[in-house]
């Protein structure tokens, strides 16, 4: 089990709360996609993604974005018990989908890139991304539960 401190989940709330899952989703799931070509593999029914300019045209990236984003939602909500919260689409990512469970990191990472790039240092400060990178760390070793 995590223990948060009181800072990071301040820090981790607040930010959530300014975020536009419809924006920042499809931009890490882009970035994803474009900086790591290899993830593409589990993309297969999305239609084009041959190039820069496809992934970043294509809707289904765009939509599945959102949904990956919208789906940090419930870690947020279940900050006490991510690992339960998301043992079933840990299940899914590993049983049905096949994931590399390393593709989770990789996309923690974009999203950290993107949100870097919103706010800016003013809102995304040191100790915010501190508190993020731990949070995204726990959503990561959560989704990956199954493949241990």
């Amino acid at each position: 089990m995590v223990e948060w401190t009181d800072a990071e989940r301040s820090a981790i709330i607040n930010l959530w709360s300014s975020i536009d899952v419809s924006e920042v989703g499809p931009q890490a799931l882009t970035r994803l996609l474009i900086v790591y070509p290899w993830t593409q593999r589990h993309f297969s029914t999305f239609g084009d993604l041959s190039t820069n300019a496809a992934i970043l045209g294509n809707p289904k990236v765009a939509d599945h974005g959102t949904t990956v984003m919208g789906g940090l939602e419930r870690a947020v909500k279940n900050l006490d018990d991510i690992k339960n919260a998301y043992t079933k689409l840990s299940v899914m990512h590993s049983e049905k989908l096949h994931v590399d469970p390393d593709n989770f990191r990789l996309l923690a990472e974009c999203i950290s890139v993107c949100m870097a790039a919103k706010f800016g240092p003013s809102v995304f400060t040191a100790g915010v991304q501190e508190a993020w990178q731990k949070f995204l760390a726990v959503v990561v070793s959560a989704l990956g539960k199954q493949y241990h």
